[in-house]
């Protein structure tokens, strides 16, 4: 993956606009918010028919395409054109995963496959595809399931990171003042390490949850490098875009969390990656914020085909080719929506600009955070109660309503229908 970064283009600061698998795979599908789509939780988990995917608009255009690996969408795109599809549904059991194999539109039975470890498997598929003759142009989707709870390693890694010291977090306590200063929304939150316990999300300690982690990562970046591998043993590596990105980020810690979903940055911060030396110079990289949504827009401009998808997003070609921008974005919106159940993280919406963020938990008591993230990156001090930031807060709140509407925003928030507290044999839609 560093090769990748060396020898592409990096966003140095890339979001996603719900930090939620389900959500914001939508979102890297159609360009659009969560919102618009109404795939707003793993529960609502449907790309209704009227949102043209990125897929459909290149096979559409000549492409071949395939998907391989979790895609967490209702249907598992399985109702989608794909040249060669090798997925699941739901989630994968690391060692015995079920999955389904197709050819342009003919699916197997779902099979077990078992002994080998599930990316491991996909990206095997994956090289296998690549191998194959192809007379058009292609496009692989190729979604990995780690690292992911339960956090089950590849057997080559199963002692790696052992005797290295994990360095806690600044904000690793906040837990035992309460979370003073902050929203009961963020002190009520579940997903604390090592005293939750939610489906196969358990982690009991800074340690495991980091260490499993990286180890998952690791794996990532394996099998990126057996895709890469692969595409130079055949010559092509350098007419091949590669985007590397992720669906979400991920709390090690921070505020004594793990999971995602809470607005914080670890939770929506992502890799923006990319590689495609026809039209970006390597060694490349942007301070401008880059969003999930913009995903769709700049894979159609990368593969040349004209725009056949309303997205909500703007292709980042311009700023990857060193082309002046002027009217890049300033500020976005987020939005999250799945409660109760699971890590019940109450539902929010924000605002986040290049310096500040507003948080606001809008279920009654409602609440907001402020912070400056330019004096204060780790988010320690919410300064929405300050005198002094009153009229900021303002702003921030008016800027927020005024980007619901230029958004469409008109959703209106309703109970994800899971209990509290899933019972421990439920399988967390995650």
């Amino acid at each position: 993956m560093d090769r990748i970064a060396r020898e592409g283009f990096v966003f140095k600061n890339a979001f996603v606009v719900n930090a939620l698998c389900l959500p914001s795979r939508a979102t890297l599908l159609t360009g659009q918010y969560s919102h618009t789509t109404g795939a707003v939780s793993n529960v609502e988990g449907t790309i209704p028919n009227q949102f043209k995917i990125v897929s459909d608009a290149l096979h559409e255009a000549g492409y071949e395409t395939a998907f391989i690996g979790k895609s967490h969408i209702k249907g598992a795109l399985k109702d989608h054109s794909w040249d060669y599809y090798f997925g699941f549904a739901g989630q994968a059991d690391y060692y015995r995963p079920v999955l389904t194999e197709g050819v342009r539109g003919q699916y197997s039975e779902p099979k077990e496959y078992t002994g080998e470890y599930v990316d491991d498997l996909l990206t095997r598929k994956a090289v296998d595809w690549l191998r194959q003759k192809h007379d058009r142009p292609f496009c692989l989707f190729l979604w990995f399931y780690a690292p992911h709870a339960p956090f089950y390693r590849p057997k080559r890694m199963v002692n790696l990171f052992n005797g290295v010291a994990i360095p806690k977090p600044s904000t690793f306590d906040e837990d035992l003042t309460g979370y003073a200063g902050k929203s009961r929304a963020t002190a009520e939150a579940d997903n604390q390490i090592g005293s939750a316990e939610v489906g196969t999300d358990d982690p009991r300690s800074l340690e495991e949850l980091v260490k499993d982690h990286y180890a998952g990562v690791e794996s990532n970046d394996e099998n990126v490098g057996l895709v890469l591998k692969e595409l130079e043993r055949q010559g092509i590596l350098d007419q091949t875009a590669i985007i590397l990105s992720s669906d979400h980020g991920f709390l090690l810690g921070e505020h004594h969390f793990y999971d995602k979903r809470l607005m914080y940055e670890p939770s929506i911060r992502i890799p923006m990656i990319v590689r495609y030396p026809a039209r970006i110079k390597a060694g490349g990289n942007s301070d401008k914020m880059a969003l999930n949504l913009d995903v769709v827009p700049t894979i159609l401009d990368l593969a040349g085909v004209p725009t056949q998808i309303q997205t909500q997003g703007k292709t980042l070609m311009p700023i990857m080719e060193g082309k002046t921008v002027n009217d890049w974005r300033m500020d976005w919106l987020y939005e999250y929506y799945e409660y109760p159940g699971w890590e019940n993280v109450k539902p929010c919406r924000g605002i986040r600009t290049e310096r500040y963020k507003l948080i606001h938990y809008f279920l009654p008591p409602e609440e907001f955070e402020l912070y400056d993230l330019q004096v204060d990156p780790d988010e320690k001090h919410n300064l929405y109660r300050a005198p002094q930031y009153k009229d900021l807060a303002q702003k921030l709140r008016t800027r927020m309503e005024a980007s619901r509407k230029e958004t469409g925003d008109h959703y209106e928030y309703k109970p994800s229908g899971l209990p509290l507290h899933p019972k421990h044999e439920e399988e967390a839609p995650r």
